[in-house]
């Protein structure tokens, strides 16, 4: 995933100081930005009986004081006190004197019942005036009683009255009298059941309540009870949850929420600086990481705005919805780690991805969780996306992001992190996000390409067609030179895919490496149809600036073409600084022939002396991998087309020969190759070589053309 980086041809100097200072400053202060949702001052809007908008946590360890709830045990200690009533004995013994001194008052009318002169009728007439509470059987009994036995009844109701009086009566419990009268009556005096019943009915009556609520004796007792109530404190962890989101805030809450001024409106510039400090580490990081292991992007400014653009713009769409509930889920993350893929390459992207996804966690409250979901399911897309070369690549790397966001949230939630509504809000969230992702991806991937001057798959797809102006113009106008590119892109593309390189980047590069023929076609040999050679008549140094001059002749093509900047780059590359050997050769023979040709010492010397500078081409030498193969590409297809006999061992010899001319003439120095590269584009060349020139069945009909065309060329001799 991660290339290895190449060793730097150059320590750190002023330029990279200004780069870096000017790079950094630019994305630091668009990271700045990020700032302004800290210092806005936040309205939390909370209060006790709302719905809790987020989960709110205590910032910092506390014991508090807490009055609701203090308050909230008084009341219920001071519930369980029982009513209190006035009673006192000495009150009850006064109230009982009272009541029986009161009995003997109204019993003193009933001894006159008693007196036989008085018919049975005036008898119940005058005790039901005296006794009118007496029942039906009581009376009965009474009249029916033995003169000498109603005193003993008349001691028995006092008797009972004065004891049952000395108990708390209240008047809450009114059917106490009888009860209390039958508890007391005397058991001395052998009444029967009938003379008790008697007994009760004439003492209850005046049994009658000695207590009553006190409301200040009951209120007294409760506020000693509240007083007892010691005060209620909270012990507070940094980071325990007050309330969950979505919950009531009760009024024990609010408590907290205020202690930490968590319901204030302010601005937290603690939290301000804490995001500055962590944005300048991050950028700080991510732009060291490009000039140590990606000195091409860091040299290359438009580049580096682009990996920094697309950092920043990721940044702060995690950071601006920060701290809600699962808005940060839907934030389309992984479409930073896809498009750095797809433009660049898989080890930036993993960088980028890196960084957004702690920055993603800090900023929503130091969460682990959003932290692995952003990296891990940005990463999944980069894996899946590939080169983006058919769009349902994209539609592959969507599902991948999104079924990774849900195992992510699923494993949080086996953890107790969510509860069923809470995980279906953030696999929602993720789908989301995925999508959203993928159509970022697939729409501005191509557009970033143009703009960046780097080139995408579907760029490439077009230049390829043969359609293109510059294509049609080389078959028609120069069809030698046009072949002769489709080999170099078959042989090209085969080796770069061999060594890993871009194989489509190669095959359009080889395609458009020789347009420069275009403005002198018959300069070059396979465009010479009749055989005849130009170069034959023409001096050494002529020829060689001809012939170097469609290196110039291309480039300007390319550019009134408007062929991309990183195609037009390949044109000079393909040849680097190598000589050419034809001419030079011609150059080296036409100085020693006038001093006996190079085998004498004098020609030798007078060959030597040839400049053979005039007999380069001007470079750059190939720089990327790609450049190389189309350079060794080119090399072996023309050489193997000059061959009489094109078996293997004759391929494979001519291939060793032109990679060891170009290896020893120093043109791979600039590029990544290795030689255990150079090996498989060794035979890649030669399987290559050899499906082009294998060898074909003579048929009967070809023999008897080859014949009759011999037979009309002796004839013209």
């Amino acid at each position: 995933m991660l290339r290895e980086p190449r060793e730097r041809p150059r320590p750190f100097g002023r330029t990279d100081a200004v780069r870096l200072a000017l790079a950094g400053a630019l994305m630091l202060l668009a990271l700045g930005s990020g700032v302004v949702v800290d210092l806005t001052p936040s309205n939390p809007g909370l209060a006790a009986d709302a719905i809790a908008p987020t989960t709110i946590r205590a910032p910092r360890d506390a014991v508090i004081d807490n009055p609701v709830e203090t308050t909230q045990a008084q009341d219920a200690a001071a519930r369980a006190v029982e009513p209190q009533y006035d009673y006192t004995p000495y009150g009850a013994s006064v109230k009982a004197a009272a009541q029986v001194a009161q009995l003997q008052l109204d019993l003193q009318p009933v001894d006159d019942i008693f007196n036989t002169a008085k018919t049975p009728a005036a008898r119940e007439t005058q005790l039901q005036a005296v006794l009118p509470s007496l029942s039906a059987g009581d009376r009965a009994t009474l009249l029916a009683l033995d003169p000498t036995q109603w005193p003993v009844v008349e001691q028995a109701a006092e008797s009972a009255l004065g004891r049952a009086e000395q108990d708390q009566i209240r008047k809450t419990d009114p059917t106490v009298q009888a009860n209390l009268v039958t508890q007391y009556m005397p058991s001395n005096l052998g009444l029967s059941a009938a003379e008790q019943s008697l007994v009760v009915g004439i003492a209850a009556p005046l049994v009658v309540p000695n207590s009553a609520f006190s409301d200040t004796l009951t209120a007294q007792a409760q506020a000693k009870a509240r007083a007892s109530q010691p005060t209620i404190q909270d012990t507070i962890k940094a980071g325990q949850v007050i309330v969950d989101q979505g919950h009531v805030i009760t009024p024990a809450d609010m408590v907290k929420i205020k202690f930490f001024a968590l319901d204030v409106s302010r601005v937290d510039w603690g939290k301000s600086g804490a995001w500055i400090l962590i944005a300048a580490l991050a950028t700080a990081l991510l732009l060291a990481w490009l000039w140590r292991s990606r000195p091409e992007y860091w040299d290359r400014g438009r580049t580096l705005i682009l990996v920094g653009g697309v950092f920043v713009v990721a940044v702060l769409a995690e950071k601006l919805p920060g701290g809600r509930a699962w808005l940060p889920y839907l934030v389309p993350a992984a479409a930073a780690g896809m498009l750095l893929t797809l433009l660049l390459d898989a080890g930036v992207a993993t960088v980028v991805l890196a960084l957004l996804a702690l920055l993603a966690g800090m900023v929503n409250g130091t969460s682990l969780e959003l932290t692995a979901f952003v990296f891990m399911g940005g990463f999944a897309g980069m894996l899946t996306i590939g080169r983006g070369e058919r769009q349902h690549l994209f539609i592959q790397a969507g599902l991948a992001v999104a079924l990774t966001d849900f195992a992510v949230v699923g494993v949080f939630g086996m953890l107790g992190k969510h509860d069923v509504t809470g995980l279906l809000q953030l696999c929602g969230a993720a789908a989301g996000g995925a999508l959203v992702a993928t159509v970022i991806t697939l729409g501005s991937f191509s557009l970033l390409g143009n703009l960046f001057g780097i080139l995408t798959p579907p760029q490439l797809m077009e230049l390829v067609n043969p359609s293109q102006p510059l294509l049609r113009r080389l078959l028609i106008e120069t069809p030698g030179t046009y072949h002769h590119s489709l080999m170099v892109g078959n042989l090209a593309e085969r080796a770069a895919s061999a060594i890993g390189a871009d194989p489509l980047l190669t095959r359009v590069a080889a395609y458009y490496h020789d347009i420069g023929k275009l403005a002198n076609p018959l300069a070059f040999i396979e465009n010479q149809a009749s055989g005849e050679n130009i170069h034959d008549q023409l001096e050494p140094e002529v020829s060689a600036m001809i012939l170097k001059q469609h290196v110039r002749d291309g480039i300007d093509l390319a550019y009134k073409a408007r062929l991309p900047k990183p195609l037009i780059a390949f044109i000079p590359q393909h040849h680097g600084t190598a000589i050419l050997g034809f001419v030079y050769g011609k150059a080296r023979e036409a100085a020693a022939a006038p001093l006996g040709g190079p085998k004498t010492a004098a020609g030798r010397e007078a060959a030597d002396a040839v400049d053979q500078s005039r007999f380069r081409h001007g470079g750059p030498k190939p720089q990327s991998r790609e450049a190389a193969v189309l350079m060794l590409a080119d090399g072996v297809e023309a050489s193997v087309r000059s061959l009489s006999s094109r078996d293997e061992a004759t391929i494979r010899g001519m291939v060793n020969q032109i990679i060891g001319e170009r290896l020893g003439d120093g043109q791979l120095d600039e590029c990544d190759l290795t030689i255990r590269d150079l090996e498989r584009i060794r035979e890649a060349f030669v399987g290559q070589l050899l499906g082009m020139y294998h060898q074909r069945i003579a048929y009967p009909q070809n023999k008897v053309v080859e014949l009759e065309s011999r037979r009309e060329r002796g004839s013209r001799r």
